[in-house]
């Protein structure tokens, strides 16, 4: 029961590191999969294939290889020269990412409670700090919390579009997109998110000794990812192509739902947003500490109290220019993912 309760965190914080605002709110569904049309169904098997394999690959190399940050992982991957310009790079996007989120908890506060957006900033501070000076396991319990209520959420949107007369819309929904633009979207968001998600994969894998938990994990982390990108796809199908326009285009389905599926949505956004955002941090900060040697929970303190300063500002025009340059990097450390063979003894 022990080792199944451990998978099951391990694919929770996989998830929930995976699954951002963007997820939450419909719209890195919608750019990636939904308006692609019926095709978008088999270009979200090709990111959950991808999801699967290589976030069992990323958590067992760094199992083998002791990788204790992202930075010793790109060390092994791309070599000592290169790989300290990828990780500085990684670094300030990582950095960018965590403002965003925390930017977005302020607005969650400011929009959709009717509060302060700097009380939504404040609360969202000292609830990362509180986390992420108690390790991994506060981490792997936060997602333990979140992500479930992820998946029964999108059990509810699926539930709810079933009897609609434009269900099947994900089936029969037609694009005048390019071929190679619509399966390049699949490995581009795969390689993207799985580029952040090693800011967490890579010291979880190398926490963990039984190799087979990590492997079990991957699997259903990738295969969670999976259930809910199509859930969401099979729902704002139904609503193609009007609710493309929305900021937040589910929020155009749980407007129909009533008021407390609308507040649990809300709980879901919010926790979507803390769990990339202290899964990030937890990435930096271990990082930062390995370069500078300066203790992990001044380092903490630091970074919130940066992000906190430069969330007053914004980051989205530097970061609009930085994710393109990141999706490069990005394609490229998958590349070198898939190339990278594993030393005997670690398939299972």
């Amino acid at each position: 029961m022990k080792k199944i309760a451990t998978i099951l965190q391990i694919s929770f914080t996989y998830t929930g590191t995976v699954v951002g605002a963007g997820f939450a709110t419909g719209q890195e569904i919608v750019q990636f999969f939904t308006k692609y049309g019926w095709m978008a169904t088999f270009t979200i098997a090709v990111a959950s294939t991808l999801f699967v394999w290589l976030g069992i690959k990323l958590m067992l190399l760094a199992s083998q290889v002791g990788a204790k940050s992202y930075e010793d992982m790109n060390a092994y991957l791309f070599g000592p020269k290169l790989s300290n310009w990828i990780s500085l790079f990684t670094m300030v996007v990582l950095f960018g990412v965590t403002t965003v989120m925390l930017a977005g908890g302020g607005s969650v506060f400011a929009e959709q409670l009717h509060g302060s957006y700097q009380t939504g900033l404040i609360v969202t501070v000292i609830l990362a700090y509180v986390v992420l000076t108690r390790g991994m396991k506060a981490i792997l319990t936060v997602n333990s919390i979140v992500v479930p209520m992820m998946l029964f959420f999108s059990g509810v949107i699926v539930w709810h579009t079933w009897d609609s007369p434009s269900s099947g819309n994900w089936l029969r929904m037609t694009s005048d997109y390019p071929l190679e633009t619509i399966w390049a979207a699949p490995f581009l968001y795969s390689a993207f998110n799985l580029a952040m998600a090693q800011a967490v994969l890579v010291p979880l894998g190398a926490q963990t000794k039984d190799r087979s938990v990590l492997f079990w994990g991957g699997i259903w982390g990738g295969v969670g990812i999976g259930i809910m990108l199509l859930a969401g796809h099979f729902a704002l199908s139904a609503h193609m192509p009007g609710i493309a326009q929305f900021d937040i285009p589910m929020g155009g389905i749980i407007e129909r739902l009533g008021g407390v599926l609308q507040a649990m949505f809300i709980l879901v956004i919010y926790g979507e947003i803390f769990t990339t955002f202290v899964g990030d941090i937890y990435g930096l900060s271990l990082q930062i500490e390995q370069r500078f040697s300066i203790p992990n929970r001044a380092v903490i303190a630091a970074v919130l109290a940066l992000s906190y300063v430069v969330s007053q500002f914004g980051f989205k025009t530097l970061l609009s220019t930085l994710y393109p340059l990141f999706g490069l990097v990005s394609i490229a450390w998958m590349v070198m993912m898939i190339w990278r063979t594993q030393a005997p003894g670690t398939n299972h």
